[in-house]
């Protein structure tokens, strides 16, 4: 639980530190958002009133959390990245509220299911277990990780990508195990 409070950077690292093969990180750019949708799918339900027309889901509950959690860690633009991505993820979860309930538990349980194949395949691929097998944090770090390695790639956050490089090591293609 400690780690749960640590310098998102720092976390990161850790996270990165099992997710060095481009290929499971490709796989991770499928899985996360799936699982993420799935979770806004399978939160959706029930639907408590507010009151004035205002209603609000454990889903939304969940993302809140969320992202007051990216948004204290120290992520800056990448905690405010995720906020967003995993918003649209939720709402377009709730497009699913009102369907029949097996359509909404199918929607929910495959994609959560299907996400996590790719995310298992990735780790086959890397050679290493997934970071949560070691530190449940893990399962906040990789929405965010996902979206840092977008925001990398587009030339954003060059202090922290130097950081998890220089720190974890580069990223690699291939069936090299990570040592």
């Amino acid at each position: 639980m400690a780690s749960l409070f640590r310098d998102g950077t720092a976390l990161m690292v850790q996270y990165a530190h099992y997710h060095r093969d481009r290929r499971n990180i490709a796989t991770h750019f499928v899985g996360i958002p799936m699982i993420v949708f799935a979770i806004g799918v399978l939160l959706n339900r029930p639907l408590w009133e507010l009151g004035s027309g205002l209603y609000a889901t454990p889903g939304m509950v969940l993302w809140l959390l969320s992202t007051a959690w990216y948004l204290t860690r120290g992520l800056g633009l990448v905690g405010l990245a995720t906020s967003v991505v995993n918003l649209w993820l939720i709402w377009a979860a709730h497009l699913l509220m009102s369907a029949p309930t097996a359509t909404w538990l199918a929607w929910g349980v495959g994609a959560f299911v299907l996400g996590w194949v790719f995310q298992f395949v990735g780790h086959h691929w890397e050679g290493r277990k997934p970071a949560f097998a070691d530190d449940l944090v893990g399962l906040l770090v990789g929405p965010a990780f996902v979206v840092g390695e977008a925001l990398f790639a587009a030339g954003l956050c060059k202090p922290m990508a130097a950081t998890i490089e220089r720190e974890a090591g580069p990223l690699r293609s291939g069936p090299t195990a990570v040592t």
